[in-house]
């Protein structure tokens, strides 16, 4: 009976050993499925690196094969990811296509699509990414008509979200595209809020709603709505607003614009530029001595297209000064 303690005890060792034997066995096994299977699976490239992305585009050049980087980007949106994901991923997407040019040309419409959806998304991180990504890609002939499907939803955006850099990225997407008449209608209901844009303190967005309104005050059927906008101050981007000003009187001033009496509120763009009690006119005399060469020869255009309706600069001589919106002797 003695002897059957110690023996108890041995055994209750050895069963000991054995467990931590079996327990440890256990966890070096998993833990080289895990270093087995994280060397199987490859590490995700570096695509937030433009020069990771710029490396890839030397290899394709010098092998002649793809990356298949973007590809792989494109099918991960498919994916449930977070917000955060999400838009890291679409920025690598648009770096992707710039850099990667040859592999963003063999994308298809339904990437396209695919990148139109997440403009719906909750986040306005992965709004501003998409439309970045859409801009990539506007820059390839083959997308633009898909492109342009989402202009609507662009213009919303802009008109409804008050977010300065979705303004910008919308806008400069909007800037890339040719405009199609489908979506007139929606750009009147959006004038008011380019107008709030241009007369905001950012920079940025305020260049580019310039640069919209410049392209727009080209189409007839939209004049009278830039120039009946409210406006509180001109401005302070001399040239973009320059080039805005002439467009605007040369269309004011054509026999289309002219053929109909418009009727403009007091508080209007059209009042401020060219109104009775505009100082439109002194303000370009003092911009003609200014001293960027590019903001003395647009306000040279400007009062040109003041002084002498379209339809009659083919004959100097009737430039009267009384239509003149300057005063004699200046």
């Amino acid at each position: 009976m003695g002897k059957s303690i110690p023996r108890c005890l041995e055994q209750l060792d050895f069963r000991k050993s054995v467990v931590g034997l079996a327990t440890a066995a256990g966890a070096i096994y998993l833990l080289y499925k895990a270093i087995r299977a994280g060397i199987k699976c490859k590490p995700p490239l570096c695509t937030t690196s433009p020069i990771c992305i710029a490396r890839l585009a030397i290899e394709r050049e010098r092998h002649g094969r793809d990356s298949g980087e973007l590809r792989r980007l494109l099918n991960s949106l498919e994916c449930k990811q977070d917000e955060y994901t999400k838009s890291m991923v679409l920025h690598s997407i648009t770096r992707c296509v710039y850099l990667l040019e040859a592999e963003a040309s063999a994308c298809t419409t339904d990437d396209i699509r695919l990148l139109g959806d997440m403009l719906d998304d909750n986040n306005n991180s992965v709004k501003i990414q998409a439309l970045n990504a859409l801009k990539a890609f506007s820059g390839i002939r083959k997308f633009r008509l898909k492109i342009q499907e989402h202009t609507i939803k662009v213009l919303e955006l802009i008109s409804t979200i008050w977010d300065t850099e979705l303004h910008i990225a919308g806008l400069r997407l909007l800037n890339n595209l040719p405009l199609p008449d489908f979506v007139h209608p929606q750009l009147r209901r959006v004038m008011p809020a380019l107008t709030e844009i241009v007369q905001s303190d950012y920079i940025l967005p305020q260049v580019q709603a310039i640069r919209l309104m410049s392209y727009l005050a080209q189409k007839n059927d939209l004049l009278y709505d830039i120039l009946n906008c409210q406006a509180t101050q001109p401005g302070s981007l001399l040239l973009e607003v320059l080039v805005l000003a002439e467009r605007l009187s040369e269309g004011r001033n054509s026999p289309h614009y002219r053929a109909v009496k418009w009727h403009y509120n007091e508080q209007s763009l059209h009042e401020a530029l060219f109104g009775d009690e505009s100082r439109l006119a002194d303000r370009l005399l003092a911009l003609v001595i200014h001293p960027e060469e590019d903001v003395q020869i647009q306000a040279c255009k400007v009062i040109v297209s003041l002084q002498c309706p379209q339809d009659l600069r083919v004959r100097p001589s009737s430039c009267h000064s009384s239509h003149s919106y300057f005063k004699n002797g200046e």
